[in-house]
Parts: structure tokens; sequence; C-alpha cells
């Protein structure tokens, strides 16, 4: 189970790296639980946080979410995967730049994944909301 689940975590986040989200989607599974660390609201200058529950949802979020940086400039960065059975969590920093002001923003992240069936199932997303938002809504350097 662990060498499965590893698999499937590095070939996400292989595609995710690409840009590949049609493909990207096709590692979930039809239905999965789906969590991102913001207020369930969400924000409107943050379109892809928002409750997704199936795999048809996935390439969208992926869409959006590079609709709204500069593709060219991203810097994020895996610091570490643990693999426990069929739980992973992926560790890193998430180094983007909003595509509508040019600000350049930063934030640790953590994502903890649940593989069955060679499937995604599971995917918690944590990372600093505030700082994403304010870097997509005052067009500031978010430590000011």
């Amino acid at each position: 189970m662990t060498s499965d689940t590893r698999d499937v975590v590095d070939e996400l986040l292989r595609r995710m790296a690409e840009g590949d989200h049609e493909r990207t989607a096709e590692l979930f599974a039809e239905s999965i639980d789906w969590q991102l660390s913001w207020p369930e609201e969400g924000h409107p200058a943050v379109p892809w946080i928002r409750s997704r529950s199936g795999r048809d949802e996935v390439a969208d979020h992926f869409r959006s979410l590079e609709d709204h940086h500069v593709t060219e400039l991203n810097g994020t960065t895996v610091t570490h995967i643990l693999v426990d059975g069929a739980h992973a969590v992926v560790l890193g920093e998430i180094a983007q730049t909003v595509r509508a002001s040019g600000t350049a923003y930063t934030s640790p992240f953590a994502l903890h994944l649940t593989v069955e069936d060679g499937l995604i199932t599971r995917y918690h997303i944590y990372e600093d909301s505030l700082t994403v938002t304010r870097a997509l809504t005052t067009g500031t350097d978010p430590e000011d």
C-alpha cells in the first residue's frame, strides 16, 4: 500500500507541476473528501477556493488557480513527503505571483492525501489563507 500511495502522490505532483489539469483530475476518485483551510464562504478574489466533491470538479480547481497566477513564476517547492499506508502528507512552500497585480507571495503548506485503490479520495490542503487573500486583493506585498 505504501509504495502505491507514494507512486500516486509522485504522479499527482508531476502532473500538477506540468499544468496537466485533465490528467491531474484522472488521479482522483469519483467522490472525494475535499477541504481547504479557508472559511466555508471563501473569498470573491480567490474563486478556486470553494467546496468540491468529485473528480469532475478537480480540473476546474487547478485551471482557476492557474488563471489567477503567472505560471512561469511559480516557485512552489516540496520539502517532505510522508507516507503511512493509504495516507500521505506533502509539506512545502507555495510561491506564486498574482497575474492581475504582479504581487508575489509565499506560504507554507501541508497537503493531506488519502489514496484508495490507486485513486485520491482525500485532498485537504492547509496554507496561509490571509497571505493569499492579501496578495490577491491589495496588490501590495503581503508582508506590509
